[in-house]
C-alpha cells in the first residue's frame, strides 16, 4: 500500500490481543511519522462466542463473561477474553465497530472467498463474514481500502472443509459447496473426472 493506511482492518477476535497488537502497531507508525492516520478496526466474532459484541451493543458499559459454544472458528471459542480491556481502548481509539457471524455465514465467507484461490481458516470466515455484512449495510463504502487479516491456512481445519463442501453439517445449506468426488487411487481414473468435469 505505499505506506497508505487503510480506511478498514477487519481482525477475527478472541482472546483479542491481537486486536490491541495491530492498534499499537499503527500508533507507533503514526507517532513516528511513518503514516498520518490510524485505519478504523473492526473486531469480528463468531456469533456462539461473543463476549465483545454483546459489550459493543451496550456501549462498551457492561461485559459479562459468557461460556462460548462451540463454533468452527475454534481458535476464538473464547468466552472471557483476557484483553478485552485493551480491546476496547483500540476500538474507541480508532472509531471501532465490532460484528459478528453465525456458523452459517462464517462457512459460507469462508468457502465463498475460497472460490478465488485461497484456502480461508474458518476464523478468516468470520472476518469475511462481516466485512460482506458490513459492505451490505453502506457501512463500509465500495471504494474504502479494506484489509481483511487472515490468521491460518484452511489446511488445519479440513475436518470442517470437507463437512462443509460434502453437505455433511446438520440443519445447515452449504451456499458455496463444491462437492469432493471419490475416485480411484489411480491416474487414469484421476484424468477421467476432470475430463467429464472440463465438458
Amino acid at each position: 500500500f505505499d505506506w497508505q493506511v487503510p480506511d478498514w482492518l477487519i481482525i477475527p477476535g478472541g482472546n483479542l490481543g491481537n486486536v490491541y497488537a495491530f492498534y499499537k502497531g499503527f500508533k507507533q507508525c503514526m507517532d513516528l511519522g511513518l503514516t498520518d492516520r490510524m485505519p478504523r478496526m473492526v473486531v469480528a466474532q463468531a456469533a456462539n462466542a461473543n463476549p465483545l459484541y454483546r459489550m459493543y451493543k451496550t456501549g462498551y458499559t457492561e461485559f459479562e463473561p459468557m461460556t462460548a459454544e462451540t463454533t468452527f472458528a475454534s481458535a476464538i471459542q473464547i468466552g472471557d477474553p483476557v484483553s478485552i480491556h485493551r480491546a476496547v481502548k483500540a476500538l474507541k481509539d480508532t472509531d471501532g465497530i465490532v460484528e459478528e457471524a453465525t456458523e452459517e455465514e462464517l462457512m459460507d465467507a469462508a468457502a465463498l472467498a475460497d472460490r478465488t484461490g485461497m484456502f480461508n481458516c474458518p476464523h478468516t470466515g468470520v472476518a469475511l463474514a462481516a466485512l460482506m455484512k458490513l459492505r451490505e449495510n453502506g457501512t463500509i463504502a465500495p471504494s474504502d481500502r479494506t484489509v481483511v487479516v487472515s490468521t491460518a491456512h484452511g489446511l488445519k481445519f479440513t475436518n470442517s472443509k470437507i463437512a462443509y463442501h460434502a453437505g455433511e453439517i446438520e440443519d445447515f445449506v452449504s451456499k458455496h459447496s463444491n462437492p469432493p468426488v471419490q475416485v480411484k487411487e489411480d491416474l487414469g481414473s484421476v484424468m477421467d473426472v476432470i475430463a467429464k468435469k472440463l465438458v
